[in-house]
């Protein structure tokens, strides 16, 4: 029997109280655990390709995919952390404090891995979530060909039924990190009567004789997209991820994750690395009057800028926290896709305006690191609007499936 003065703790009491347990364990945690060498390194550099040899960035690694906290709303029994998404979301406040950064990525735990979560085999799962959430495998998408962008449904890399075996012909373009890739998740077609059925979805070792990675040069100096050729590549049965001729259905689902991560990436208004604060920029290199950005014009569409990069931040918040239990996204993550790109496009831009002259450098002497990868930022941002769907594919989808109009007769 409780004391007269003695009440209940209101469900909200406790979760809170659960949570600020969680977050003192999340800090604690990190402290043991986190290199102090790594602060202030990119994690993009040393991410890429996942080939980093840095002793404490691999220590790093081992550690976050020992703990699931890679993949930290991923199920335990496949490796992941078990969090709930505010559990998740305070361990992300507690490492960007402690300026520490999630080691385990890529297409892997971005696309395949969810869908590989719903879609898969227990045998597939078993081969393919270890890499995943320990971050030691490193996979590529193979969607995209010369005659099928925005009409992926139009693909024709052929996958020949041999009996034990699928023999694989044909070729990708655009696939990020192919070069660097252990595995690819590729659209193949299965039937040549059908369009959308009779497409199929494989996992190629991209080890397998006859698979040809060819890096492409960008505007950007980088060199992040491949094209790939498969020339007589034998994929084994067991490969086949969900039905014969049922890979459309599949590859959507993908996207839908793809682009619930590209939007969620880019929700902090940097999306692609962040090099200045905008208005700190700006400060620095135009000037300051009164406390405040010198020119008046630059200084209100940074100001319009921020503000509808916070309110794509909160939309991004609400529409997790929104999502029921056991669901994944849904067709709005195109939405989100296409304010990410917007929202990216315009920061980068800006940015190079108020650097003025010193934000035009490519190399050479006169600028520092920051303002020559400030350009290069830039420019690739402009492929933000082309990956992971286009922005004209996905105000498409948001026609048909978010607001229900029709097509026009």
């Amino acid at each position: 029997m409780r004391a007269p003065n003695e009440r209940r703790m209101s469900v909200d009491e406790t979760l809170d109280t659960d949570l600020e347990a969680f977050r003192a364990e999340a800090k604690a945690w990190i402290v043991a655990n986190y290199p102090a060498s790594l602060k202030g390194k990119s994690p993009l550099a040393l991410m890429e390709g996942f080939g980093s040899q840095d002793p404490d960035f691999l220590k790093w690694k081992a550690a976050m995919g020992a703990k699931g906290w890679g993949v930290p709303t991923w199920p335990r029994e496949w490796g992941g952390g078990g969090l709930s998404r505010q559990q998740a979301r305070v361990l992300q406040q507690e490492m960007t404090a402690a300026g520490a950064f999630n080691p385990i990525g890529g297409m892997g735990v971005m696309m395949l891995g969810p869908t590989l979560l719903e879609y898969g085999t227990e045998a597939q799962k078993k081969q393919h979530m270890p890499g995943i959430v320990n971050g030691t495998v490193r996979w590529c998408q193979g969607y995209s060909e010369p005659g099928a962008g925005s009409d992926l449904a139009s693909l024709r890399t052929q996958a020949v039924d041999k009996g034990d075996h699928y023999l694989v012909n044909g070729q990708k373009i655009w696939t990020s990190g192919a070069q660097f890739a252990d595995w690819c998740f590729c659209l193949v077609r299965t039937d040549n009567a059908k369009k959308h059925e009779g497409i199929s979805f494989l996992l190629i070792d991209m080890k397998t004789p006859g698979c040809e990675p060819r890096p492409i040069k960008l505007i950007s100096g980088a060199s992040v997209f491949c094209e790939t050729f498969f020339t007589d590549v034998k994929v084994p049965k067991g490969n086949l991820m969900g039905r014969l001729n049922g890979g459309w259905e599949i590859a959507k689902r993908l996207l839908q994750f793809e682009r619930q991560n590209i939007s969620a990436g880019g929700s902090g208004a940097a999306g692609t690395a962040a090099v200045y604060d905008l208005q700190d920029a700006a400060k620095d290199y135009v000037g300051v009057a009164e406390g405040k950005v010198a020119d008046r014009d630059l200084r209100s569409r940074i100001t319009a800028h921020k503000m509808e990069a916070r309110a794509f931040q909160m939309t991004i918040r609400r529409a997790e926290e929104e999502a029921k239990s056991g669901k994944g996204p849904s067709a709005a993550t195109s939405v989100f896709k296409y304010a990410m790109a917007k929202i990216n496009q315009e920061r980068t831009e800006l940015l190079v305006e108020a650097l003025g002259t010193q934000g035009l450098g490519w190399e050479g002497e006169g600028y520092d690191p920051r303002e020559l990868q400030t350009m290069r930022t830039m420019l690739r941002a402009k492929g933000n609007s082309i990956e992971g769907g286009t922005s004209e594919v996905n105000l498409n989808v948001v026609s048909k499936r978010v607001l229900g109009l029709l097509d026009h007769q």
